[in-house]
């Protein structure tokens, strides 16, 4: 990051930007930049990325599949669904394919909003999330524990009387059971009109490699992921029309891009897309 000039700590939002940003301890969104072949990360988050793949060597494969989800479900979102807004929370580090790039193309009147609390991301969302003249694009600096926050910053460029495709990609899995992750999606869900999508990813507990690795994440993050079965991901779906082909491993959603031509079906992630009536 740049230097700041002289003065206390906190005196400017520059500052106090800096100082969230804490380049000596791993954050999530860095760590799954770097797993994804990024370039905006510190020397702790490829630490931490490192031992986790030395643990289990498909984590980047996980990393790769869920922005290929993305892909895949916000274009049917755009297309095929006729969705014209989007309410992305977990938003990560700007890469290629963000949701804005995939449903403007589609379709360019799309209206975007990205969440996420890393400040990094911050940064990045200001200066790449840029949206066509039809459209437009928004970031929210907020924690997905806090939805009234989220709706209530949203509702300024989303229209909450009109379909919306909500995307929870691995963020779910920070929360742990105690937050209550399936009340924090209802109360979300429950804020969209009929018509709206949630479209959701997150990763298993069901293999004990995979299990080592995030508990190994776990105890040098300063933030901690929590895996869980298929079944209990599957609840993030409850009360809603599933899309085609269901709650499926993160590879076999509608696998149209050559990307996932070889993959194994049976990864260690699983996704859906489900519909509000």
């Amino acid at each position: 990051m740049s230097d700041h000039p002289a003065g206390d700590a906190g005196d400017s939002p520059r500052d106090e930007l800096a100082d969230r940003i804490q380049s000596d301890r791993p954050h999530s969104a860095r760590v799954w930049g770097f797993l994804l072949g990024g370039k905006d990360h510190y020397p702790a988050d490829r630490a931490v990325g490192e031992m986790i793949q030395q643990t289990f060597p498909d984590i980047a494969l996980l990393a790769r599949l869920q922005r290929y989800f993305l892909a895949r479900a916000v274009r049917f979102l755009a297309g095929e669904a006729g969705i014209r807004q989007f309410l992305d929370i977990g938003t990560g580090l700007p890469t290629v394919d963000n949701t804005h790039e995939v449903a403007q193309r589609a379709a360019p009147d799309s209206r975007i909003v990205y969440v996420d609390n890393d400040p990094l991301v911050l940064v990045h969302a200001q200066a790449l999330l840029t949206s066509t003249p039809e459209g437009a694009c928004d970031y929210i600096d907020a924690d997905v524990r806090d939805p009234d926050l989220i709706l209530e910053k949203a509702s300024k460029t989303l229209d909450f009387s009109q379909p919306i495709g909500l995307t929870l990609l691995g963020i779910m899995g920070q929360l742990p059971d105690s937050d209550d992750p399936w009340g924090i999606a209802k109360r979300l869900l429950d804020a969209l009109p009929t018509g709206s999508y949630l479209a959701l990813t997150d990763g298993t507990d069901t293999n004990p490699t995979l299990n080592h690795a995030i508990e190994t994440y776990n105890a040098n993050s300063a933030s901690s992921y929590h895996l869980r079965s298929p079944d209990q991901i599957a609840r993030y779906f409850e009360g809603l029309e599933l899309v085609e082909p269901g709650v499926v491993p993160t590879s076999m959603w509608r696998p149209d891009l050559p990307e996932v031509d070889d993959t194994p079906q049976n990864v260690d992630s699983v996704c859906g897309v489900g519909k509000k009536l």
